[in-house]
């Protein structure tokens, strides 16, 4: 299991919480799967990967449990069929503005690297069930919020990394404030959110947060210096 998911699924069960149906939307490898735990737990999981690839891994990997459910699709802002760049664990749908490869690799899209595949909008997987979700979409995540049905308890989803700050922050943000969520805790690349009253945030836990958002704006101003001096 990767520190991320470690790290989410450990800090969950200190909290004496545990989901009853989770949703992952940008697995990878499975064996990365930041609901890995839970997934061991049996619990009801839906896996949503938009890479063939990486679906056969998934399937492979998993294919002694029975309370999962694997989704081979891209959940974007339509139904059809979207063209994506492959970048392993940073493959892009490429109609984005921005995602993590595009700002902080540099990363110049090119035909060998493209694919196509599903898109489909998360309203047509999502029965208002899902009580944990985590979303690691490169850049798309806004699209699983927007097309929501459900009212989960945790969201987990990628807002930053590195130079990186999601291209609809500002969407993510105002949306989690209109539902009653608030920010438990950052890691180098994504925010977890909790609803309102599920458990308390802790003194400690705001404390670490206050850092982690100073560090996080750090990079971020490191990289605008970077880009004057470049410039100059």
């Amino acid at each position: 299991m990767n520190k991320g998911a470690a790290r989410l699924y450990n800090k969950l069960k200190k909290k004496n919480y545990t989901p009853k149906n989770i949703c992952e939307v940008g697995v990878y490898l499975p064996e990365e799967s930041n609901i890995l735990g839970f997934i061991n737990e049996n619990i009801a999981t839906t896996l949503v990967e938009a890479d063939p690839n990486y679906i056969t891994k998934i399937n492979k990997y998993f294919s002694d449990k029975k309370n999962i459910k694997v989704v081979e699709a891209a959940v974007f802002d339509y139904h059809g069929i979207i063209e994506l760049c492959r970048r392993d664990s940073s493959t892009f749908i490429s109609q984005l503005e921005a995602s993590p490869a595009l700002i902080n690799d540099n990363y110049k899209i090119t035909e060998s690297d493209k694919f196509t595949t599903n898109s489909i909008l998360f309203s047509e997987i999502d029965h208002g069930e899902f009580d944990l979700i985590s979303i690691d979409i490169e850049g798309a995540e806004w699209y699983v919020l927007k097309h929501m049905i459900s009212q989960p308890k945790i969201i987990s989803i990628e807002t930053h990394g590195k130079y990186y700050t999601n291209p609809n922050i500002n969407n993510i943000t105002d949306w989690m404030k209109k539902n009653n969520y608030e920010i438990w805790y950052k890691d180098k690349s994504d925010t977890v959110f909790v609803r309102e009253g599920v458990f308390k945030i802790t003194n400690m836990e705001k404390f670490q947060l206050f850092f982690e958002n100073i560090k996080i704006e750090f990079r971020i101003k490191k990289k605008v210096i970077k880009n004057v001096l470049h410039l100059k």
